[in-house]
Formats: C-alpha cells, sequence, structure tokens
C-alpha cells in the first residue's frame, strides 16, 4: 500500500525548467512542501522522490495525516496503550 501511496504522489509531480539559472524545479502539488531542485530533470526527479518518501514517513511516525491520492487513502492509527 506503502509504495502504491508514493506512486500515485509521484504521478502527479510537475517540473519546469527555471530560466534564471537553468536548473529544474519539481513539485508534488497534492503533498504541500514537497519540492525539490536538480541540473538535470533526472536529477530533479531523483530528489523529489527522495523528499516524497522522507515526507510520508515523517507524517506517519508524526500520526499527521495523509492526503488521500487516486482514491489511495493511508491512515496512521495510534499505538494501543500497553
Amino acid at each position: 500500500m506503502l509504495i502504491d501511496y508514493i506512486n500515485a504522489a509521484a504521478a502527479h509531480a510537475v517540473y519546469e525548467l527555471l530560466a534564471e539559472d537553468g536548473e529544474y524545479y519539481g513539485e508534488i502539488p497534492p503533498c504541500a512542501g514537497v519540492h525539490a531542485t536538480g541540473t538535470t530533470l533526472e536529477a530533479c526527479r531523483a530528489e523529489l522522490l527522495s523528499t516524497l518518501e522522507d515526507w510520508v514517513l515523517f507524517r506517519i511516525h508524526r500520526h499527521l495525516s495523509l492526503p488521500v491520492i487516486d482514491g489511495i487513502e493511508l491512515t496512521v492509527k495510534a499505538e494501543a496503550a500497553s
């Protein structure tokens, strides 16, 4: 399920070539704050996917909600007290 979610989110990535410095910029709009730059499109894409993975894992660790993407919903359940 986690891989499906990451792949669905990555499919929403948008990229642009920044005219001022010639670097590529990418972001995943449904995932606020997930963005990256790179000297090539492939470098930007790799950095963006790494950022996305970190973002998802951080939100899971902190029990924060994740947006539903293409019908895929990851829910973080609170741990039961022992």
